[in-house]
């Protein structure tokens, strides 16, 4: 505390992500990275981007990458936008569309940065229960709404939403921006990207840091129709005109041309989330039904925050959440092969003892 704050850094509860320890030896399975690195093709990328001037800014605009994220996705350049992250386009979404005098709607077990925005743009909100499984019910959002945010799949649960039921939503809303937070949708969950160009208050926003391995660049965007885009696009321009620099345009331009490795790193982590989850059943463990690259599981006879602190004391670091509903629960990250038995036979030890 500080004399110096201002009100608002008083009242802010910032949000807290997931440990970076650097401990040697350590299997990490707390923040949902891809254990397999980028492509092959994304260092080479970086090294000629740094060779070719650093003195100079990169392209406010990130035109040549928005353009290959177009193309990809087979939509305008005019419907993409980027950012640093998929954190900072959510901080621009909800400055610039989710701040309404009707309460945005998200659920109440879901990424933790929702409400912290919310108090840092002064946004009222309103939590939506998940049902008795863990499920987000779109029929629950039949309310009065400024805006609503989902992510599908949810997080930390996992759990997806299908295409039809993102649709009931946005015709539920048709006057309110509807925003849905893909961060996790390549590991099995149906993308909404089919509905943009039918509504006009549909945003995606997606990363490049689960799916691509690209975490330590921080490449963010959205997809929707321009008048969504703009907004964004007004919001950057009033905070940093340059959110990308050259190296992470380079390395984000050369992980969207290797599809085939995004291919096998999807198809193993998929793979690996089987075996995890079947492993985890076997040990006595309720896990959620996951589209993710996390599981979000419960052990019938022992504590979360015991088993987290447990795995710790093997090198092992998953993800606990003290809250209400979830403090049983552990978020595990699905690793490679070799982390998954790890983690397995570290829990059958833990479990015996």
């Amino acid at each position: 505390m500080s004399q110096f704050w201002s009100d608002l850094v008083h009242r802010l509860s910032p949000y807290v992500p997931g440990e970076q320890p650097r401990v040697e030896g350590l299997i990490k399975l707390n923040t949902n990275e891809l254990p397999f690195g980028p492509s092959p093709a994304v260092a080479p990328a970086i090294e000629a981007a740094a060779r070719a001037g650093l003195q100079l800014y990169p392209d406010p605009q990130s035109g040549a990458l928005c353009q290959a994220l177009a193309a990809y996705h087979g939509v305008a350049r005019d419907h993409v936008f980027v950012g640093n992250g998929s954190d900072e386009v959510l901080a621009h979404a909800f400055a610039g569309l989710l701040k309404h005098d009707a309460p945005l709607l998200f659920p109440d077990i879901t990424y933790s940065f929702y409400p912290t925005y919310c108090r840092l743009f002064d946004i009222a909100y309103e939590p939506v229960p998940l049902d008795g499984e863990m499920r987000i019910s779109v029929e629950d959002y039949r309310r009065p709404a400024g805006a609503v945010i989902l992510p599908n799949p949810n997080a930390p649960t996992g759990v997806g939403v299908g295409l039809d039921a993102v649709e009931r939503l946005l015709a539920m809303h048709p006057d309110a921006p509807v925003v849905i937070d893909e961060a996790y949708v390549d590991f099995g969950a149906q993308s909404a990207l089919p509905l943009i160009a039918r509504h006009p208050n549909l945003l995606i926003v997606r990363t490049m840091s689960k799916s691509r391995g690209l975490a330590g660049l921080r490449v963010g965007y959205a997809l929707g129709q321009p008048h969504l885009i703009e907004a964004l696009v007004r919001v950057k321009d009033s905070f940093n005109s340059y959110p990308l620099d050259r190296l992470a345009q380079a390395g984000a331009l050369a992980s969207l041309g290797d599809e085939a490795w995004f291919q096998q790193g999807r198809a193993a982590i998929i793979a690996n989330r089987a075996r995890l989850v079947a492993g985890l059943e076997g040990l006595g463990f309720v896990v959620l039904p996951s589209q993710a690259n996390f599981v979000f599981a419960r052990h019938g006879a022992r504590g979360g925050a015991e088993l987290a602190q447990a795995l710790r004391a093997e090198k092992i670091l998953v993800r606990h959440f003290n809250a209400p509903r979830i403090e049983d629960f552990l978020r595990i990250t699905v690793g490679d092969a070799d982390q998954v038995s790890a983690l397995l036979q570290a829990l059958g030890s833990i479990l015996a003892g």
